[in-house]
Formats: structure tokens, C-alpha cells, sequence
């Protein structure tokens, strides 16, 4: 059985789960078959490859796809590696900054210079810039 988590969804993802578990019980799956059985691996599977053969997608990728895209995502747009981390279920940010920080190159640079503080040591007129001795 795998441990339950909390994931967070935008906006647009809650209406988008609401309409699909409306006048459910909170008890039930989100997925169900129409004979109101949960979906079992297999029809997450056909139900992506049914998607990616109607929008063209060749060759089909898999419902994992989505989420490394959604952890791309988040990287490329500088949320920190522990959200994106808690996001995914990682235990650690390990497993994230091994497959995700690249995408954020700038990551580091902008963190260090929105959360340095300012030294006072540049723009000033009684700063002389130091000349190197000639030999």
C-alpha cells in the first residue's frame, strides 16, 4: 500500500478534480471505471496512449512523463529544489537536484544575490579600485 501524501494542486486543478468527484464521497477513487470500479494499472495505460494517439504524440509517453514534466517545470521556473522535492514525494532533495536542477541554471546565482545581504563595498566614490604594480 502506498503511503499517503499531500500534493498541491492549482487553481485549475481543483476545479479540474472537482468536476470529476462531485456528488462522491470523499471515500471514493478518482478514477473509476464505468462500472464504478477503480481503475487498475492497465487503464491508466490505455486511457494515456488513448491521449497521446489523439494529440498526435509519438511515440506515447507515460502518466510518469507527466510528472517529470511537472518537476521540470517547477525547476525551470525557480521553485526551490526542497518544494519541488516535498511536491514529488522524494524523501530528501537529493533525488531532485540530481534530475531536476539542472534545468534551473540561473538557480543558484539568483538565490545567492536575492538573499546575500548588501556590503556597502560597491558604488561608492571613496572606492578606489586597487592598480597592479608594474614590474
Amino acid at each position: 500500500m502506498l503511503k499517503p501524501r499531500h500534493v498541491v494542486l492549482t487553481d485549475e486543478g481543483c476545479q479540474f478534480f472537482s468536476s470529476l468527484t462531485a456528488g462522491r464521497l470523499g471515500t471514493e477513487a478518482v478514477f473509476m471505471r464505468d462500472d464504478g470500479k477503480r481503475w487498475g494499472a492497465s487503464h491508466q495505460r490505455r486511457r494515456m496512449l488513448d491521449a497521446c494517439d489523439r494529440a498526435g504524440i509519438k511515440p506515447a509517453i507515460s502518466i510518469n512523463v507527466l510528472r517529470h514534466t511537472h518537476g521540470s517545470t517547477l525547476a525551470m521556473h525557480a521553485v526551490p529544489m526542497g518544494v519541488i522535492a516535498n511536491q514529488l514525494g522524494h524523501a530528501d532533495t537529493r533525488m531532485t537536484e540530481k534530475h531536476y536542477a539542472h534545468l534551473a541554471p540561473s538557480y543558484v546565482s539568483e538565490t545567492i544575490r536575492a538573499h546575500f545581504p548588501r556590503l556597502g563595498i560597491g558604488g561608492d566614490d571613496k572606492v578606489v579600485p586597487l592598480q597592479q604594480s608594474k614590474r
